[in-house]
């Protein structure tokens, strides 16, 4: 079992600014610089992506301690149950990554903002690394750059997608895009619902400051799609939204 979370205080105590100005934020700057650089090389050398793929796994475990976090997996028999998948979670904070990064046992790809690939640094290694960029302020575009996921399903690689589209303000879930279920649907893969919870008090938006405590990933039994044809993607959009709100509220 993990530790009870902790409501993150509106001012927090000194000694935890201090500590997270002078050396959790810098530690965690450090390793994210280190090892996406060490993935840039790797990129260099690979076309499977799998020594990418173990960097990016160390990096994430090495900035959750970095954070003062243990992650704590529910559920985790249903990351084995299927090869491959669509994999979806809520959307809490900056941490979300490193997390859902420490706590997946296989290689897989991630769909994120297409926006990101403009960023210095951060946009080489997310091209170099083969995730796979949506347009989420077009809706006819956002669809057309699904195909890129549904491409990489049919693949054999597994999918991961934040379908709110963005961190939530409040720290709840909040409504899923139809992203996972129309790549699902179209790649004949189940959905996977999962929930994140701890990493808002960790680190919620606009704030730079960590609160260390446990970050709990539960995670769903597989949604099987089969039965489930494109005029349906609204109607399973729902199910893997109710999913993962039921094992929020269950375990927060």
């Amino acid at each position: 079992m993990s530790a009870p979370l902790r409501p993150r205080p509106h001012r927090l105590p000194l000694t935890t600014q201090l500590t997270s100005t002078l050396l959790r934020a810098p530690l965690f700057l450090a390793a994210t610089a280190a090892f996406g650089s060490a993935s840039l090389l790797a990129s260099l050398v690979e076309k499977d992506g799998r020594l990418q793929h173990r960097i990016a796994h160390s990096w994430a475990r090495v900035s959750m301690a970095c954070a003062g976090s243990r992650i704590t997996v529910l559920g985790e028999p249903n990351l084995r149950a299927c090869p491959v998948a669509v994999y979806c979670s809520n959307h809490l904070s900056y941490m979300d990554t490193p997390a859902i990064f420490a706590s997946l046992p296989f290689q897989f790809r991630i769909v994120a903002r297409s926006n990101l690939w403009q960023v210095p640094f951060i946009g080489w290694h997310l091209n170099r690394s083969g995730q796979i960029p949506v347009n989420v302020e077009n809706p006819r575009a956002s669809i057309a750059s699904l195909g890129g996921g549904v491409k990489t399903l049919r693949e054999g690689m597994p999918v991961f997608v934040f379908p709110e589209g963005g961190r939530t303000r409040d720290g709840r879930p909040g409504t899923f895009m139809n992203g996972p279920a129309f790549m699902a649907i179209r790649a004949r893969v189940p959905l996977v619902p999962m929930a994140l919870i701890g990493t808002y008090e960790l680190l919620p938006m606009h704030t730079k400051q960590f609160y260390p405590g446990p970050v709990l990933l539960a995670v769903g039994e597989p949604i099987d799609t089969s039965a489930y044809s494109p005029r349906d993607v609204e109607a399973l959009t729902q199910h893997p939204a109710t999913v993962t709100a039921d094992l929020f509220y269950r375990h927060a």
